[in-house]
């Protein structure tokens, strides 16, 4: 959804189409457009000319933010022990736990929505491409 907004930042786009884009309703859309725009990634106006907009530049936003403002909690929940002789146990999984997403969002932070946009941009054109040309007959066998 937000590649879009990206694609063609200047473009209000609406929730309906954004929720086509991604192939679900367009409540949830307003959903996620809400956390959004209380994350301060998107700004958006109603009525028939309204929409959503990036608020920021592609160049600005990391795909870091994105997931911390969708995903604010723990990515990894295990049921960990609560009983007295269990709690090393607990802890040495927390610990590792902390250290994979402390991985994981460095490497997202790493990534710009701008850089995103352009790869998807890319590999879309190829798919395109591959869909305009004429399909060719299959060789003859012989037999």
């Amino acid at each position: 959804m937000l590649t879009l907004l990206a694609l063609a930042p200047e473009q209000a786009h609406s929730s309906q189409a954004l929720a086509e884009s991604i192939d679900t309703n367009p409540v949830v859309v307003r959903r996620l457009l809400m956390t959004l725009h209380a994350a301060k990634l998107v700004a958006s106006a109603k009525g028939l000319s309204g929409g959503s907009k990036l608020v920021r530049s592609t160049r600005q936003i990391t795909l870091g933010d994105i997931y911390r403002a969708l995903e604010p909690g723990e990515i990894f929940h295990a049921a960990l022990p609560k009983a007295a002789g269990k709690k090393p146990l607990a802890d040495a999984m927390q610990s590792v736990f902390r250290k994979a997403r402390r991985a994981l969002e460095k490497e997202l932070d790493s990534v710009t929505l701008h850089q995103f946009a352009k790869k998807v941009g890319k590999k879309s054109a190829k798919v395109q491409k591959k869909r305009a040309e004429p399909e060719l007959p299959p060789k003859a066998v012989k037999t």
